[in-house]
């Protein structure tokens, strides 16, 4: 990225932010993600501008999560120390796989031996960062999916994200869809992952995410809970409750797109208000990703409706052995999380909505 085109780009994010301040006046900031693209081509100078103008615009907590998340592709040790020295305290290295053939088919930029190198560096300059592994790929055998779990146990990171691949729309994968791993060879790989984290000292805190005892990720933590955030940038989501209403933004997605709007002020491609109607999907949507579960008490807390409301709906997870709840916990059974997506959409909205399913990063 050149300079110029650096400092167009942070000059549009602070405004960014200073436009949204009136929405999240007297918040106190506990997390920070810069993800999105590839925010690892962003310079060291860069990198600390971004953090200073978040400092000088809101309060920021002393232990205040900051993580930014890097391609394998674009590792330098200079660049990344200089990341920490602007206050960067955790990493997310998108390895996906250590397999070169299974990379390729991905469409990916770095091959298994950058990230080994991203991995080395990582652990020179950090004590905490994430590793993103995927599985059920085009062409990927068991044996495959183990030596790859294998060798990120091996690279020793404090937190793990495992994801099974799915085709996206309006991806080349959805027009053209690869031959992916059957049923039965997903489950295999799935019951491995679970076990053999287990075993590796990694516990599994929501669906895809495993962590050393202390290391879960608390930006995640925040939105599973379906905690507030603010999103500033090209393509970026928010959620920001007030004392009677809940709204989400999406600001431009293209970069081109956002910056040029950007020159009149205008950052926000959408912005609606959640209905009620759609509230109790939404919070169990995220909520029921943790494997703890979420405080009962929460879910009025966070909504504004009472629990009463999906009483019939929770009586019916119960009854399918996907949820147990009582007056404290709501959580989902061993088989509730096998069978999240059933168990979600027990909670659907009678009318078709804009439930959020963006939100998955570690």
């Amino acid at each position: 990225m050149s300079d110029v085109m650096e400092d167009t780009y942070l000059d549009a994010l602070r405004a960014d932010l200073e436009a949204s301040l009136p929405l999240i006046w007297g918040r106190r900031i506990t997390s920070i993600f810069i993800g999105g693209g590839t925010p690892s081509l962003l310079s060291g100078a860069g990198v600390d501008r971004l953090l200073s103008d978040i400092r000088t615009l809101l309060p920021i907590a002393a232990e205040c999560e900051i993580t930014l998340e890097a391609n394998p592709g674009t590792f330098d040790a200079e660049r990344f120390a200089l990341y920490k020295a602007a206050g960067v305290n955790r990493l997310s290295i998108g390895v996906q796989s250590f397999n070169d053939d299974r990379l390729k088919a991905l469409g990916r930029i770095h091959d298994a031996r950058q990230a080994g190198v991203a991995i080395d560096i990582a652990h020179r300059h950090y004590q905490n960062f994430n590793l993103d592994l995927m599985y059920a790929l085009p062409g990927q055998s068991l044996g495959e999916m183990q030596m790859d779990l294998e060798q990120a146990i091996a690279a020793a990171p404090p937190h793990l994200s495992v994801y099974q691949l799915t085709l996206e729309p309006n991806t080349i994968f959805a027009k053209h869809p690869p031959v992916l791993p059957d049923e039965d060879a997903v489950a295999a790989m799935h019951d491995w992952v679970e076990q053999r984290s287990a075993e590796a000292g990694y516990r599994r805190y929501e669906v895809s995410a495993f962590a050393q005892p202390g290391r879960e990720c608390r930006h995640n933590l925040n939105y599973w809970t379906f905690g507030d955030y603010l999103g500033i940038g090209a393509g970026a989501h928010s959620k920001i409750s007030f004392p009677h209403r809940i709204v989400r933004q999406v600001r431009f997605r293209q970069p081109s797109t956002y910056l040029q709007r950007a020159g009149g002020r205008q950052f926000v491609a959408e912005s609606r208000e959640v209905t009620r109607n759609e509230l109790p999907f939404e919070f169990m949507l995220n909520t029921l990703r943790l494997t703890a579960g979420v405080a009962a008490n929460s879910f009025a807390e966070r909504t504004g409706v009472p629990l009463t409301s999906i009483e019939p709906e929770l009586n019916e997870a119960e009854r399918r052995g996907l949820l147990v709840r009582d007056h404290v916990v709501l959580k989902p059974t061993a088989l509730g999380m096998r069978f999240l997506t059933d168990l979600q959409s027990l909670f659907l909205p009678t009318q078709p909505g804009g439930a959020d399913t963006h939100p998955r990063r570690a």
